[in-house]
Order: structure tokens, then C-alpha cells, then sequence
């Protein structure tokens, strides 16, 4: 019987390639249906595929580092499917596979770059978490997905790592020390003089959308600064409430929950535009679906909050800290990444006041919170220190006017200058 040859399947609408990341498998093993087989980076997350089929395999067609296009064969299995195989390719999300495909394009490898490695089978499930010990192969080294694509683009061999894990895993800051960067502990971008990057999957897809957005979209930004002090008090409160839980509150809580307040009394700065055949439409969105910006070892990734509008502060807590620590895991879905209305980032995670941020392709407006910062600050006439923050806010000027703009900035700031107030307000009237 003719082995059972796997095509890359379409893993999220309209993506037409991914790169093969890691291989969980390798030839000789016995896989079973549905069982994860190798780990891929598309343009807008990095996902591990499951097996169609029972039985032993027989070949792995690329290697790992190579970009495959949908419908490329990557593996073949001898054995028996699970059910008759479909007459068409079944895909993760929806149908996409090409007729015919292109060759494998293989990643530019620089002259000190490793050779591509003989694919290592590991356990089921390493995005997750790194595997348990009495389920690696002796010898193993424990390190997650992410860590062993840096380990590889750095040249860097795992065996000869020093772990620093709480678990005795490789850590990205490990394989960074063992490639000589000096500012690997410190948590240095990585990037080194010399070094020759290649933009792919999520990070070659943000940079395009950025593009798309800044030059289609007439952007204006605006600046305001808040007295913060009533709102380090709310968010001292609240770490004492629930000190013990897995409920994390900081600043970017509040800023968040000021902002869908925002979208819900300015339903316009929720909103989409979209060009038709007559002109264009301007899409108000019912719900706010609130992005969050978030830096992770992959690159700037916008996961989402579906339904914000509808969470209490304790809910959206969680439901925030959730989508961030999925992020820089990179275990981020394609679901995670699509379908925001309106988006936060925090810059002042470094240390940084403000700027002017790009809005996301398919929405009209963007938030920037800097950092609080111990300010003189006038209080009935006379100069005091408080705890000031600037928020920086862009938006699409074919959607939102100036007075809008602004009316919607000044929304957000007078709740963080007394949310406890403004929340106590909106329980009375609702």
C-alpha cells in the first residue's frame, strides 16, 4: 500500500505559506491520528499540526527552516487514515490548498549559520511547557519551540548550554549568554552588529501591515497628560484585594478598561473602514474587541480581548493577563490575532513617555499609555509632585474628526483621574 502522503493544510484564511519550525517526529516513529507531528510559524502565528493518519513514518519532505507553500507534501505515513481521505486536502480553518505547488524556498543561512538539523522527535505538547523528564529521550535537552529556533539561528548547540530554568530547561537569555551577547541577561533585543535577520511569518506580516496602514490611513495623534494619583491608589487597592489570586492588576488595567469606556460612549472610534464599489462605508462595531499590543521573542503580536466591552475589571484582568503571557509563550492562535476593533499598546514598559502609534490595518484608532512618572504638577495654584502618565492617541482622520478624537482622549483621561468614581457612576446608571 502507497504510503499516505500529508500536504501542508491552509492554517487561517488567505495565508499561502508557512515555515517549518520543528519537527516532533521522525522517521521510524509510530504516530497515531491527531497526535501533533511538527510545529510551523505562519504569517500570523506559530501553530503544531496534527496527524491525519495512523502508522509509521515513513519521510519527512522538508526540512526544518524551510517555507513551504499550502499544499506542499511535508510528510508521508505508512499506515491506514482514520476515514476514507477526502477527494479534497481538509484544511485547520476553512478550504485553501493550491492545485499546484511551488518548490520549497529554503531560509538564507549566513556562512557561520548551522546546517539545517536532522530532525529530533520530542513530546507532544513542548509549546505548552517544556517536557517532563521521565518523558524526554535520555540525553535530551529540555527547551521550548521558541528557544531551539533561537539556539539554531545563533549557531548555538543546546547540549553545550548551561540551563538556568526552574524546571533545568534552556532559556532564551541561555542561549543568548552562550552566543556571546552581552546584553542577553539583561534582557538585550537580541539583534547583535553583523548579524543578518530574516523577516518572516508574524514579523513579515506586521511589518506589511504597518506599511498598508501608515500610508493609507491619514493619521493624527494627539497628546494628554494625566494626574495619575487617583488611580495608583485604585490599583494599590485592588493588589491588596486580591493578593493570593492569580488576578494581576497594574496601570494598563485601567487604561484598558478608560478605554472601552471610551469606545462605548464614542461608538465611531470602534469602527472600520471599508471601501466599496461606490465609495466607502464606515463599519461601527457593536462589541469592543479590544487588541492589546504586546512584545514578545517573536516579534510585535496584537492578540485580542473578544467581547471586552462586556468584562468586569476582575474579568478583564485575567482575560488580559492571559492574552499576554499566551503571546510571549508563542502559543498565540490565529483566532488570538484577528478580529480587533481597537487597540492599546503600553510603552511605557520602556521607560518611554510617548509617541505616535500606528493604527492596525482594519480599525480607526490606537492608544499609547507611557509610563508614570513622578511630575511637578499644579494643584488650586500651587506646584505639587504627582504621578502623571501621557497618553498618545491615533486615529484614521477619514473616520475621526478632531473634536471626536479628542473628545474620546479626554473620556479616557477623566476616568483614570477618578475611576473609582466613574465606575461607582456607571453601576448607578446602569
Amino acid at each position: 500500500m502507497a504510503p499516505h502522503v500529508f500536504a501542508l493544510p491552509d492554517v487561517g484564511e488567505g495565508l499561502t505559506e508557512a515555515e517549518i519550525l520543528r519537527w516532533l517526529v521522525r522517521p521510524g516513529d509510530t504516530v497515531v491520528v491527531n497526535q501533533m507531528i511538527v510545529e510551523i510559524e505562519t504569517a500570523k502565528a506559530a501553530v503544531e499540526l496534527p496527524c491525519p493518519y495512523a502508522g509509521t513514518v515513513e519521510e519527512l519532505h522538508v526540512a526544518e527552516g524551510s517555507i513551504v507553500p499550502v499544499g506542499a507534501p511535508i510528510i508521508s505515513i505508512a499506515g491506514t487514515a482514520s476515514a476514507p481521505t477526502p477527494a479534497r486536502q481538509a484544511v485547520l480553518v476553512g478550504y485553501g490548498v493550491k492545485e499546484e505547488s511551488s518548490p520549497v524556498r529554503r531560509r538564507r543561512r549566513g556562512p557561520d549559520s548551522p546546517p539545517v538539523e536532522a530532525p529530533v522527535a520530542e513530546p507532544p505538547g513542548a509549546e505548552e511547557a517544556v517536557a517532563a523528564a521521565d518523558d524526554a529521550p535520555r540525553g535530551a535537552v529540555r527547551a521550548k519551540p521558541l528557544v531551539r529556533k533561537l539556539a539554531r539561528e545563533r549557531g548555538v548547540d543546546l547540549a553545550r548550554v548551561n540551563p538556568s530554568g526552574t524546571q533545568g530547561e534552556v532559556t532564551r537569555a541561555d542561549v543568548m549568554a552562550a552566543a556571546g551577547s552581552a546584553g542577553a541577561r539583561a534582557g538585550a533585543g537580541g539583534d547583535t552588529a553583523g548579524d543578518r535577520v530574516p523577516v518572516r511569518g508574524v514579523q513579515r506580516a506586521m511589518a506589511e501591515a504597518m506599511v498598508q496602514s501608515a500610508f493609507s490611513a491619514p493619521h493624527v495623534t494627539e497628546w494628554l497628560d494625566v494626574d495619575m494619583s487617583r488611580a495608583m491608589e485604585v490599583v494599590a487597592r485592588l493588589r491588596e484585594r486580591t493578593s493570593g489570586t492569580d488576578v494581576r492588576v497594574s496601570p494598563m488595567l485601567l487604561v484598558a478598561a478608560g478605554l472601552i469606556r471610551a469606545a462605548r460612549a464614542h461608538p465611531r472610534i470602534n469602527s472600520t473602514w471599508v471601501d466599496t464599489a461606490e465609495g466607502a462605508d464606515v463599519v461601527i462595531h457593536r462589541d469592543v474587541h479590544l487588541g492589546i499590543a504586546a512584545d514578545t521573542p517573536r516579534g510585535l503580536l496584537v492578540p485580542t480581548i473578544k467581547g471586552a466591552s462586556g468584562l468586569g475589571l476582575v474579568d478583564l484582568a485575567r482575560r488580559l493577563q492571559a492574552l499576554i503571557d499566551t503571546a510571549r509563550a508563542g502559543r498565540s492562535t490565529p483566532a488570538d490575532l484577528t478580529g480587533g476593533t481597537i487597540t492599546l499598546t503600553n510603552v511605557g514598559v520602556f521607560g518611554v513617555d510617548g509617541g505616535t502609534p500606528i493604527i492596525n490595518p482594519g480599525q480607526t484608532s490606537i492608544l499609547a499609555m507611557g509610563r508614570v512618572l513622578d511630575r511637578p504638577w499644579a494643584v488650586d495654584g500651587q506646584v505639587v509632585v504627582r504621578p502623571v502618565m501621557t497618553l498618545s492617541y491615533s486615529f484614521d482622520h477619514r473616520v475621526i474628526d478632531g473634536a471626536l478624537g479628542s473628545r474620546a482622549l479626554r473620556s479616557v483621561a477623566a476616568f483614570l483621574e477618578d475611576p473609582a468614581l466613574e465606575l461607582l457612576l456607571d453601576r448607578i446608571e446602569g
